[in-house]
């Protein structure tokens, strides 16, 4: 069977006003013991001290220090709290010579039937055999009225006879149920008390996590503004700034996956178009192919070279940026003196470029991808730039720099946060460009692979520095 759902104010409450009841009942009661005990206790010795002080005055009375008379006994104790003489012969039942009815002064409040059958009950505490100067003490109840009382057996000196005598604890025990019930009461009061508290507690706990709970909800509705106030610096508070946290980074997040989306449609629409346009030229140049003029087929088939060349070098880019994507990027390692590889880039590119050394500039990277990033920046600086174009390499740090500077008219500023993404082109300021605008965003792909950075400012031109780390294990 499955039981009811329970809210978690309902489970406070219920915690608070159950540990309260208990903590509560368990001081009442520990006082009250503490209390009873030690009323009792008073009450004993007091017994026991009144009961001593009869007998020392009834044997210094007695004409004799081996026999006690009955009748001194009875006029001594006349006026005392009940009372009872008692004698118990070896053998026989014990006895009630005379009580305190006897002596004609005092009503007893305990019958002699009922006192021979409390001393019954409580015999061998009274009666096993002492010293003449010590008292044996009982704690009963008189019988068919429940009352308690204190019984002190004195032995006299007179064989076979004891003094004893009844006290009363019947209005020290009433205090002490009045003490009780007092407790009984302050122990609900208490509990009361608990539940309003707890009822509060419960309340001021409730209301943050139901505004937890419904930020939740609106954030999974798709509200990314959603923020619930922190107060204070509880564990409340804590949740409630992480909650805060999560909901500003989950926006973050959406943004990214938006820009992402953005950008990818962008990219496949760029693509598109980067694809269409050699296509329609190469269709359009085919036609060509069988003219009668010699002149016009070999120009077709120059037209057909470029746009076929220009169509791999584009799908190669794509397949390049795929790779990058995917995490397939494969690097190979192997030592590299950057000099000697922009020296080769600067031929191969047909650039003239200054290039001059610092320090160590020898690193452990991929030489094909190191060359293709240093051949794309040193393409771009004679094709969106001017000469002179040159190259520094400051190996004196930890890491290798690399830096490419042209004497044109820099970067747009509007392009500069946005020169290395995908199909970003510079022709958007400058003089038109066959580029497929792919060659910046791959340049940073693989220096981002070597665990490096790539960067662009103005300074009198646009100047490209590559940050390049040293070892394999900052690759």
């Amino acid at each position: 069977m499955r039981l009811p759902a329970v809210s978690l104010r309902t489970r406070i409450v219920a915690a608070i006003v159950g540990v309260t009841t208990t903590a509560t009942a368990v001081m009442a009661y520990s006082a009250y013991q503490v209390q009873a005990d030690e009323a009792l206790g008073r009450f004993a010795f007091s017994s026991v001290r009144n009961a001593a002080a009869d007998r020392k005055a009834i044997v210094e009375f007695s004409p004799d220090d081996t026999a006690v008379s009955l009748g001194t006994v009875a006029d001594h104790l006349g006026p005392n709290p009940d009372w009872a003489l008692i004698t118990e012969r070896p053998g026989g039942p014990v006895a009630v010579v005379r009580n305190a009815i006897d002596a004609g002064t005092l009503p007893a409040t305990i019958p002699a039937p009922d006192k021979l059958e409390m001393l019954g009950a409580v015999r061998d505490e009274l009666f096993r055999q002492r010293g003449p100067d010590q008292m044996g003490v009982a704690y009963t109840r008189v019988p068919r009225t429940g009352r308690k009382v204190f019984v002190v057996n004195a032995n006299l000196p007179k064989d076979g006879y004891h003094l004893v005598e009844f006290f009363d604890f019947s209005q020290f025990d009433g205090d002490l149920t009045e003490l009780r019930w007092k407790l009984v009461r302050i122990a609900l009061g208490v509990s009361v008390l608990g539940a309003g508290v707890a009822f509060l507690i419960g309340r001021r706990i409730r209301r943050p996590i139901k505004a937890l709970s419904t930020a939740a909800d609106e954030l999974g509705a798709g509200a990314l503004e959603t923020r619930v106030p922190v107060k204070g610096r509880d564990e409340i508070a804590a949740l409630a700034g992480s909650f805060n946290t999560m909901a500003a980074r989950l926006g973050e997040s959406i943004d990214e996956l938006h820009a992402k989306d953005r950008q990818q449609r962008r990219f496949v629409a760029d693509v598109a178009h980067d694809l269409r346009t050699p296509l329609a030229s190469m269709i359009a140049t085919v036609d060509s192919l069988d003219h009668s003029e010699p002149a016009t087929r070999t120009r077709a088939a120059e037209i057909l070279g470029t746009q076929a060349r220009r169509l791999a070098k584009l799908v190669e880019d794509l397949l390049e940026i795929a790779r990058f994507d995917a995490g397939k990027a494969d690097l190979r390692l192997a030592p590299v003196d950057l000099a000697d590889l922009v020296a080769d880039a600067a031929e191969v590119t047909g650039v003239e470029a200054a290039v001059t050394a610092s320090g160590d500039v020898t690193v452990v990277a991929d030489p094909r991808r190191v060359h293709t990033v240093v051949a794309n920046l040193l393409s771009n600086a004679v094709r969106h730039g001017a000469a002179p174009v040159t190259v520094t390499l400051d190996g004196t740090g930890d890491d290798v720099v690399v830096r490419v500077a042209d004497a044109g008219p820099g970067v747009p500023e509007d392009l500069l946060p946005l020169l290395f993404d995908r199909f970003t082109r510079g022709d958007h300021a400058r003089q038109a460009t066959e580029g497929s605008g792919l060659g910046l965003a791959i340049a940073r792909e693989n220096v981002l692979a070597h665990g490096g950075s790539l960067a662009v400012h103005n300074d009198g031109g646009a100047v490209f520095t590559v940050r390049l780390p040293r070892g394999v294990e900052n690759a």
